[in-house]
């Protein structure tokens, strides 16, 4: 079993940069409905590893059912631990990800330092997330 895996979007792909050793399987500018269509259907990935963060929801837009989405992300994980990054925007999707994290016993990570575009996390906020993750 892999140690780390991160899945998601940009921030997921800027969390893998300080976390080198983690499997990802991410792409800038997707939304969850994308991810799944890619990752879960077509290149039937099961997200297996002994702690998983994921990043969706950012990107999200009013034609995609988040938390459908989400929980069909979630139902194919297997993990000691899994970790949510919480959109630093979007408050709906922010109780979405929140409430997906406390039914399963999942941990959800909110940014702590966030760049001009107050969506993606500076140097400082990527860091933090990657050592709450460890």
């Amino acid at each position: 079993m892999l140690d780390c895996m991160i899945l998601g979007d940009s921030i997921a792909v800027g969390t893998a940069m300080f976390a080198p050793k983690c499997a990802v399987y991410a792409k800038g500018g997707w939304n969850s409905w994308q991810w799944n269509r890619k990752y879960l259907h077509q290149d039937r990935l099961k997200p297996e590893a002994r702690h998983v963060i994921i990043s969706l929801g950012t990107n999200d837009h009013p034609g995609v059912i988040t938390e459908v989405e989400l929980n069909k992300l979630r139902s194919q994980v297997t993990a000691e631990r899994v970790y949510w990054i919480l959109p630093a925007i979007k408050p709906g999707i922010q109780d979405i990800v929140r409430k997906i994290a406390r039914e399963n016993g999942d941990v959800v990570l909110p940014i702590t330092g966030l760049q001009p575009d107050k969506i993606h996390p500076n140097r400082a906020g990527y860091q933090q997330i990657v050592k709450d993750a460890e």
